[in-house]
């Protein structure tokens, strides 16, 4: 018995020092490295491979063809191998303050970075990130400021049929204070997208909680929904397994949330310390999310005092969107809204982007009828460092 004790502690033993070399055995890869001239190294562990390469939105671009039409795409550097099978590229210039995604090109295979445990996901690509501060890109940084809280709260949706999730942001200090009530930005993602892209991709709670600890925002709750009707929540986060996610789900565009968006409000005006009031509630969203945010506000003139529209999906022809009365009296609709005189109605886009041509033309619409508006065109095409910078110009207008 006491010889078998022996033999199970060396076991023990020894298997305590193999996980130790796991972890403190090897020499780390550092991978992005910032170096001190602003240029940025990447490296990749691949004794195997015959050919690396790192592809990112911080490289020039050129024209690939899509099924949108020829888009600007990061064209792809290569990568060199040096000792004991690792691949480096170190960039040519400075690379500029931004929040940027990058992977590798492993012999034509796209993989992440494995040294870089930043990961996001964007419909159903991962991405390792990159963050470069500086300028506007501290806005998307944790700073040593007073830290909003994020939740992710369910409700039931009686039009879905079954209980669905969205992300809640509320500004520091809404714990402590249960006397304040809060104004509410209702915050949409774009097609593909879920509750957690805001978060993840978009960095609000990062932005918000900067602006407002500048003083150059108000604080403010922020509500990002899940905008596929047919869906409980994000991958993972619902009943339904191991769904890979996609662009092409039903119930998004056909009118069925634009419909059952009062049931969004309704539960946080009753779950949260809200001012209840058009006066005190914005609404704004990226891409397909800013399709809803054009229709929800045009056939509810009342609810919102602040309208952005991020290179929105607009498409002012009820025949391209069925037969919704949603989509309907479109011209009447927005007569209607205007004449509620909105404190902000707010337009971005990129030179770029797919969706430049019907944001242009809708501009046209609204300034042949003299209805007013903020505009702001951005470098780039359809992205998400577009997207950030709309939010954290458009957030600071609102409330005042």
């Amino acid at each position: 018995m006491k010889k078998m004790i022996l033999i199970v502690a060396a076991m023990l033993l020894c298997s305590v020092i193999y996980a130790q070399q796991a972890l403190w055995g090897n020499q780390p890869i550092v991978s992005p490295e910032i170096n001190q001239d602003g240029t940025v190294t990447f490296r990749y562990k691949g004794p195997e491979a015959t050919k690396v390469q790192v592809t990112g939105d911080f490289l020039p671009t050129t024209k690939v063809d899509t099924h949108f039409g020829k888009l600007d795409a990061p064209a792809p550097a290569d990568m060199v191998k040096g000792d004991k099978g690792i691949w480096e590229y170190t960039t040519e210039k400075a690379v500029a303050p931004e929040m940027y995604t990058y992977t590798f090109l492993v012999d034509g295979s796209s993989v992440i970075d494995m040294n870089n445990v930043f990961v996001n996901r964007d419909v159903s690509s991962l991405t390792s990130v990159l963050l470069v501060g500086g300028g506007r890109s501290d806005l998307y940084k944790v700073q040593e400021v007073p830290h909003g809280t994020v939740s992710r709260q369910w409700y039931h949706s009686d039009m879905a049929g079954f209980n669905r999730r969205m992300t809640v942001y509320t500004p520091a200090g809404y714990e402590d204070n249960a006397a304040k009530n809060y104004p509410v930005l209702y915050l949409l993602h774009g097609v593909g997208g879920d509750e957690e892209a805001w978060i993840t991709q978009g960095r609000a709670s990062q932005i918000l909680d900067n602006l407002i600890a500048q003083g150059k925002a108000e604080p403010m709750i922020v509500v990002m929904t899940n905008g596929n009707l047919a869906e409980e929540a994000a991958p993972l986060e619902n009943a339904t397994g191991y769904n890979i996610p996609s662009m092409s789900l039903p119930k998004t565009m056909d009118g069925a949330f634009e419909t059952a968006f009062h049931e969004i409000i309704d539960y946080i005006d009753s779950h949260y310390r809200t001012i209840s009031k058009k006066e005190s509630r914005a609404i704004c969203g990226l891409s397909m999310g800013g399709f809803h945010s054009l229709y929800i506000s045009l056939n509810n003139p009342d609810w919102f005092n602040y309208i952005g529209l991020f290179s929105a999906a607009i498409d002012t022809d009820p025949k391209q969107q069925g037969q919704s009365p949603i989509y309907q009296d479109f011209d009447s609709k927005l007569a209607t809204l205007f004449s509620k005189k909105p404190a902000l109605y707010w337009i971005g886009i990129g030179s770029t982007d797919f969706l430049y041509k019907p944001n242009e033309e809708y501009r046209v619409k609204l300034d042949a009828a003299g209805y007013p508006y903020k505009y702001l065109e951005t470098d780039g095409g359809h992205i998400w460092r577009n997207w950030r910078i709309y939010l954290s110009e458009f957030t600071p207008l609102l409330f005042k």
